[in-house]
């Protein structure tokens, strides 16, 4: 004889299956034999709850709450709040439920979930964790750890907790999309890419798995590939304006410039406005030599999410207006190079009668304070005490408030203040007598750059150089881990850097040097703004204002640019140093200097 109780299991069994018609049916033959039976009360609470008749859901699932407050009901009523957005409610209930039943790692699992809504990432992840300990088995809970690991910034373990993840379900198409994107993040790009096939494999119409993909061919030097994959991406797609930029950026650096400007017009056309695709755009105007629209389209930097410019209470001036007897606030706006190239502008300002305040970064700050021009030079740890000011420019902007073009750049080198003569004769007499060449080397910057796998490199790559007869000195500050292993590891390479406490005695050091070797970086700047011979390393697609094809630079007179052919290989580049650094050791050897 069937009761209530069988009625009830077999519809479980259905709602669990997915048959919920038949499963509404053995619930309802239930309550015809018992209108107050509990489990049946819920399962139906359940049914409304999937069709998202949350009012109707619940209404039956209190009236079995207040019969029998068992912890799968009052989970179950959290989910309903939950979907109603009533997460601070629903939380109530799911600690209920787990009081009553703490071994439930399902129930963990929930609460989980609403705090990811209320998003709380701490506690989700802590209950997660939980759910975890109960059951090592629990792919949602190890799947959204790792997710959750990844959002908090912690990703070597995200990537460990979704390696388990895909051990317990092999081929989540979730978990193989997370992983390779993680795996991207932390530069680890040939993986990024195996992960980014997988899950392409799983899920072939998903348009961020293509886009994600091509960027691991970007950064891995494939962009002819990864431009495929960008195109892929758009086309499940149409209006997906991170694979439109990233195209773009691909084209970039395979030197399509046109290609470039007609896919810009034609994001226009279809009313895609991207500011990262007009700062892009800029910066191929400016690399290709057209100054006026690149300084134009590089105010879009301010604008860009990465903007650090400050909120500032006077009006931005760009040359528009006579500024002599004014008052002007010029504030660094990106790296420490770009405030050593446009900090030259200053004493233009200082001749059309302004009175200038300018803000750098804490390390320039000693060697710009006596700067020509300079009234007043404000360090940026001390920017919430600026003096008054009528007007204020981003020191990258001065270009375009000056019309610079590609035949006015302002080349009058050095401008920046000479060191003081103790500091370069306290350098030179720790360099010791001067027998040899002596070479300053740079070999990475910010690690952070978003083109640093490309402009920096190791030092033991470097090191092909050093098989030259000369005294070699370390600009390096700070050196990554791995080189500073082999710095150690040498003898050839003085390294005075622990005492290099601001660029003002880098200056100084560099003014006892014969020659600086230097990746693209806040060095070559340096060097380059006090008149020093540098020789610069750059790659195939350089930073704008190297320009393209040539071996000088008219921002810096003093330099000499090693560029990367199409091969993107420093090897060759550095040989070409080392048959000239070894030319120009030769007058050492003579005994002449």
């Amino acid at each position: 004889m069937s009761t209530p109780a069988t009625f009830c299991e077999a519809g479980f069994a259905h709602f669990r299956d997915g048959r919920h018609l038949d499963a509404r049916v053995c619930c309802q033959q239930a309550l015809a034999i018992d209108a107050e039976h509990t489990d049946a009360q819920h399962l139906m609470g359940l049914l409304f709850l999937q069709a998202k008749q949350y009012d109707d859901a619940l209404e039956w699932i209190v009236r079995a709450i207040q019969r029998a407050p068992k912890p799968e009901y009052l989970a179950s009523f959290g989910t309903v709040l939950q979907q109603h957005g009533r997460c601070e409610e629903a939380l109530n209930f799911l600690d209920k439920a787990i009081q009553l039943r703490p071994d439930d790692a399902e129930l963990w699992r929930q609460q989980g979930d609403i705090f990811i809504q209320l998003a709380r990432l701490d506690q989700a992840l802590r209950s997660f964790q939980q759910a975890l300990k109960l059951n090592p088995q629990h792919h949602d809970a190890m799947y959204k750890s790792g997710v959750l690991l990844f959002k908090l910034g912690r990703n070597e373990e995200a990537i460990a907790c979704l390696d388990l993840a895909n051990s317990l379900v092999p081929n989540h198409t979730p978990t193989q999309r997370t992983r390779a994107w993680i795996l991207y993040i932390l530069k680890r790009y040939e993986e990024s890419e195996a992960e980014g096939r997988r899950a392409h494999q799983l899920d072939p119409d998903n348009a961020d798995t293509c886009n994600n993909l091509g960027l691991s061919l970007r950064r891995l030097g494939r962009n002819e590939e990864a431009l495929a994959w960008f195109e892929k991406a758009i086309e499940i797609q149409p209006r997906f304006v991170d694979a439109f930029d990233n195209k773009l950026v691909a084209l970039f650096h395979l030197h399509r410039f046109d290609e470039v400007f007609a896919l810009s017009d034609r994001m226009k056309s279809i009313g895609l406005n991207s500011a990262a695709t007009a700062w892009n755009v800029s910066l191929a105007h400016l690399l290709t030599g057209n100054f006026e629209a690149g300084w134009l389209g590089h105010q879009t930097r301010l604008n860009l999410p990465s903007a650090k410019y400050p909120q500032l209470p006077r009006p931005m001036w760009l040359g528009g207006e006579a500024i002599e007897g004014k008052t002007i606030l010029v504030v660094a706006d990106e790296g420490l190079g770009d405030t050593i190239q446009f900090v030259r502008y200053v004493p233009m300002l200082a001749e059309r009668g302004a009175r200038v305040v300018l803000v750098v970064q804490d390390p320039l700050h000693r060697l710009m304070s006596t700067l020509s021009g300079v009234s007043h030079c404000v360090p940026m740890s001390a920017v919430s005490t600026l003096p008054a000011f009528d007007l204020h420019c981003p020191i990258s902007s001065l270009p375009l408030a000056f019309g610079t073009r590609l035949d006015t750049i302002p080349s009058r080198i050095p401008y920046l203040p000479c060191p003081p003569d103790s500091r370069i004769q306290a350098w030179d007499n720790r360099l010791g007598p001067r027998t040899k060449l002596r070479v300053g080397l740079a070999w990475s910057g910010d690690p952070a750059h978003v083109n640093d796998e490309t402009r920096s490199i190791p030092l033991q790559t470097l090191s092909r150089i050093l098989d030259v007869d000369a005294t070699y000195v370390s600009l390096q500050k700070p050196p990554r881990p791995r080189d500073a292993a082999v710095l150690r590891e040498r003898n050839d390479i003085v390294d005075p850097t622990a005492d290099l406490t601001d660029f003002a005695e880098t200056a100084a050091l560099i003014a006892c040097l014969d020659l600086v070797i230097t990746v693209d970086t806040s060095v070559a700047h340096l060097a380059g703004a006090l008149g020093h011979p540098t020789w610069i390393l750059l790659p195939w697609t350089p930073d704008y204002r190297w320009l393209l094809d040539r071996t000088d630079s008219p921002w810096y007179p003093s330099v000499k640019l090693f560029r990367q052919t199409e091969t993107r290989e420093y090897e060759s580049v550095l040989d070409r140093v080392s048959d000239e650094l070894r030319a120009r050791t030769i007058p050492f050897g003579s005994g002449s200097h």
